[in-house]
């Protein structure tokens, strides 16, 4: 299948697909005129791809996972330890959005909203 069809079956842009290809993580098969031929096995690592991205794990994170993918003797232990770290992460992240949003929410409830020049949210900003 030629690019156009495994992007619309992946659901990836072919600049993506492209981009997988360049960094290695997959690797079509070239036809003689060195267009890309895409396998029933690259569609399904790039729907892999497309779903671990959508997840958020980082490409390198998703170079691991795909070669355990490939690989039918991995140990579930491995995926999962990946999978713990990438959630403990997420749960950073989230708690990092949660004080930012406290802080703002704060800050927006002290603020006037008039016609009058003070403001504690340009106040904080400013420092």
């Amino acid at each position: 299948m030629n690019i156009s069809d495994a992007s619309r079956d992946s659901g990836l842009p072919a600049k993506t697909i492209r981009y997988y290809e360049d960094i290695g993580l997959i690797k079509p098969r070239r036809l003689g005129n060195g267009y890309r031929d895409y396998s029933d096995d690259d569609l399904h690592k790039l729907r892999f791809l497309q779903r671990s991205r959508g997840l958020g794990f980082s490409v390198e994170d998703c170079r691991v996972l795909l070669s355990l993918y490939e690989d039918r003797n991995r140990a579930s232990a491995d995926v999962k330890q990946i999978a713990k770290t990438h959630l403990v992460e997420i749960e950073r992240k989230i708690a990092e959005l949660q004080s930012l949003q406290r802080t703002l929410s704060h800050l927006v409830d002290a603020c006037q909203g008039d016609h009058r020049p003070h403001c504690p949210i340009i106040n904080d900003l400013a420092g």
